[in-house]
């Protein structure tokens, strides 16, 4: 057997060990059900990826946490909190924000109906487990199972909230009531965030929702199983999000890591606290004012961690519609301050985004 034959045998294996992984429809949540001790060949990350799993103790370094108690009401603690955002944005891409509105009751039922999806009988999951990420409700593990390199450690429940909610019953029971309830809030609250973001970079405040920033939310149920090698693997790979914002909620047991000057720095747990951060399609928009950064979460024996990702995507175009084009906003350029990307459709950049695989920005293409 030659070079070109030994290596086309180890890659249908490894497909063969992929697709018998998916076959299962079970998800990594299955194999920890199965006892296993040892993870599969396939969820082994390079030693590079893996070699500052622990993050910088710098004490400079933690991620700013901002309160947006009032911010509607009282027009001095909004000056505050836009400032605070304009520049957590500018330097790390991401914060906390406390006093955000939305209750802590609701919160932890969300986290405990994500993983009440997660938990429940198996051939009941079972029946949304797909491939097809066209459908507003779905079931997986890893949404690149077939074109990344290598596995992450993490099951998905998916579902899709426009602006227009879809009808309850469409939605399974086990998370039906707090979905419909936690989706529309996080709604509202995104539209005041990017009120603050307009303002922040010195556009009137209903700009960015004006141009239909907030249309269209996917909620992104993670549950990260106990892992029992976790030095091995990650539970999601170093990237950036490819979309305007994401407001993230996570459970106690933390993991979620930011790169910040060339440093991996954690983002601490805050009960009643959720995690903001921005998308690519914010930092395309605003000309490099807003930061798009990477972000991973790391494996742990402790678990299941439970995050809960709501992102503000573009809303979805059918076949034949006239694609959007999303380019540095023209009220934010001048002769000093040119544009820095060419104009790109959503459906253009993501599909660039799923192609290029993990590590380097999805905006490089753009670069003017």
């Amino acid at each position: 057997m030659n070079q070109a034959e030994a290596e086309i045998g180890s890659q249908n294996e490894w497909y063969a060990e992929i697709k018998a992984f998916d076959d299962t429809k079970l998800g990594v949540k299955g194999l920890v059900d199965a006892g296993l001790t040892k993870i599969p060949r396939i969820f082994i990350h390079p030693q590079h990826d893996l070699h500052d799993r622990s993050a910088c103790k710098d004490s400079h370094f933690s991620i700013p946490i901002i309160d947006l108690q009032a911010v509607s009401t009282d027009s001095n603690l909004r000056s505050k909190a836009i400032e605070k955002i304009q520049n957590a944005c500018e330097t790390w891409g991401f914060f906390q924000i406390v006093n955000h509105g939305i209750p802590k009751t609701d919160l932890e039922e969300m986290l405990a109906a994500i993983r009440r999806f997660h938990e429940q009988d198996a051939e009941v999951k079972k029946e949304f487990y797909t491939r097809d990420l066209r459908n507003k409700t779905l079931f997986l593990s890893n949404f690149d199972l077939f074109q990344a390199p290598v596995v992450c450690w993490r099951d998905t429940f998916g579902l899709v909230m426009d602006s227009i909610p879809p009808e309850p019953e469409s939605l399974p029971v086990i998370c039906r009531d707090i979905a419909m309830v936690y989706s529309k809030q996080v709604h509202g609250l995104g539209i005041t965030l990017f009120e603050l973001l307009s303002e922040g970079i010195g556009l009137n405040p209903n700009h960015l929702k004006d141009m239909e920033c907030a249309e269209r939310i996917t909620i992104i149920g993670q549950y990260y199983p106990p892992c029992p090698e976790p030095e091995l693997t990650l539970g999601t790979r170093s990237h950036c999000d490819a979309d305007f914002m994401t407001i993230l909620l996570q459970d106690q047991i933390g993991g979620l890591q930011v790169l910040h000057e060339n440093q991996w720095v954690d983002v601490p747990p805050i009960p009643g606290a959720l995690i903001v951060n921005i998308g690519d399609f914010l930092q395309l928009l605003s000309n490099d004012k807003l930061k798009s950064v990477n972000h991973r979460v790391i494996a742990k024996q402790e678990g299941p961690r439970i995050s809960v990702a709501c992102f503000f995507r573009t809303k979805f175009f059918e076949p034949g519609d006239d694609l959007k084009c999303y380019g540095p906003i023209k009220e934010l350029l001048s002769e000093e301050n040119p544009p820095m990307y060419k104009e790109t459709t959503a459906q253009d950049f993501l599909k660039h985004y799923y192609s290029k695989g993990s590590g380097a920005s999805a905006l490089l293409h753009l670069k003017l």
